[in-house]
């Protein structure tokens, strides 16, 4: 019997943007599956994969009924080890995670089972029991939701020139060389930081250059200065992991313009709920 929670975990967590609620209706479809009788299915794995994607929506959907917090950040999934797993290539990245968070919960499975997993929309269709006609409408307005005209999300590549801008970056805040540092930030830059429930956070949502350096130098002074700090990479973008000791702590997300090397987005992960299959 083949095990399917590798191949099926992609689908859930791209919807949920959580790991551990993804591992959940993994484990629920196919217990719910193996339980049962399987007369009259033909195809397995698309029985398997068409389950995941409904109960994640639905799972998707009753959690936006609760009460959202201020800043709501996926959970970071290490994907530097991608190539030897290859279901971690499915993961998308956290930025287009993040801006996915704009659609409701059918939108964003359209968006993620056309961009992400190229199925047609026949396919699409099929596996939501909608028609063609609704899969491509809610295909565009996720689109117009997410993107300027003509837009796509950037993807971060770790590489020479990259690790070399997050050197330059954290020596800036060490140094509190806040001009040296604004200079690496776009003028436009977002930084959003999620501590979950039981964490304060010194700022939750900041925008531009000069605000995000001074908070970033601030919470760095305040509460990082003696971490050690891993660089690796998180949902196919570039991280830093802050430790204390040998427990971690913070995970920050970079989004990287690969037009001019400036710093588009910082995502700060402190929740620890979110951070413990990092660790």
């Amino acid at each position: 019997m083949q095990d399917y929670s590798q191949t099926l975990f992609p689908y859930a967590y791209n919807i949920l943007g959580s790991a551990e609620d993804a591992r959940d209706v993994v484990q629920d479809v196919l217990t719910k599956y193996y339980a049962e009788s399987r007369d009259g299915i033909d195809n397995e794995r698309a029985y398997l994969i068409k389950s995941v994607i409904n109960h994640a929506i639905n799972t998707k959907t009753r959690r936006r009924r609760t009460v959202q917090p201020e800043v709501w950040l996926p959970e970071p999934v290490a994907t530097e080890s991608a190539d030897a797993n290859v279901h971690l290539k499915d993961i998308l990245s956290y930025s287009l995670l993040v801006l996915l968070e704009k659609l409701n919960a059918r939108e964003r499975a359209v968006f993620i089972l056309k961009e992400s997993f190229d199925y047609a929309h026949d396919e699409i269709a099929g596996f939501l029991s909608i028609t063609e006609e609704l899969s491509r409408k809610l295909l565009s307005r996720a689109k117009t939701k997410l993107f300027k005209p003509g837009g796509s999300p950037a993807v971060s590549i770790r590489d020479q020139r990259t690790n070399a801008l997050l050197q330059n970056y954290i020596d800036a805040i060490r140094g509190r060389n806040l001009e040296r540092l604004e200079g690496l930030l776009a003028a436009d830059i977002a930084y959003y930081a999620d501590g979950g429930d039981k964490l304060n956070v010194v700022r939750k949502i900041c925008m531009g250059h000069i605000e995000v350096a001074n908070v970033r130098t601030v919470a760095y002074h305040t509460y990082q200065a003696s971490s050690t700090i891993r660089v690796t990479e998180i949902n196919h973008q570039p991280a830093f992991l802050y430790y204390n000791e040998d427990k971690l702590v913070s995970c920050e997300i970079f989004d990287i313009s690969p037009l001019n090397d400036k710093i588009l987005q910082i995502n700060f992960v402190l929740d620890p709920d979110k951070l413990k299959n990092l660790s």
